[in-house]
């Protein structure tokens, strides 16, 4: 069942991660709570950086 939040559709789905990236992403998580508030989670920095590199490719703008 998607997940929304807003006016955007989530799909759950299952990832494996390197354990060091791991470890970095949720410090980030951890980081841009403090900073910027709930709703920076695990789940929002990974789609952040996937947004990144989509973009990066050309692939999303």
């Amino acid at each position: 069942m998607p997940h929304t939040h807003d006016h955007e559709e989530y799909r759950k789905i299952e990832v494996l991660i390197e354990q060091d990236q791991l470890e970095l992403l949720t410090a980030l998580a951890d980081e841009y709570r403090e900073k910027l508030g709930k709703g920076w989670d695990l789940s929002a920095v990974v789609r952040v950086a996937v947004g990144d590199f989509l973009t990066k490719m050309g692939k999303m703008s």
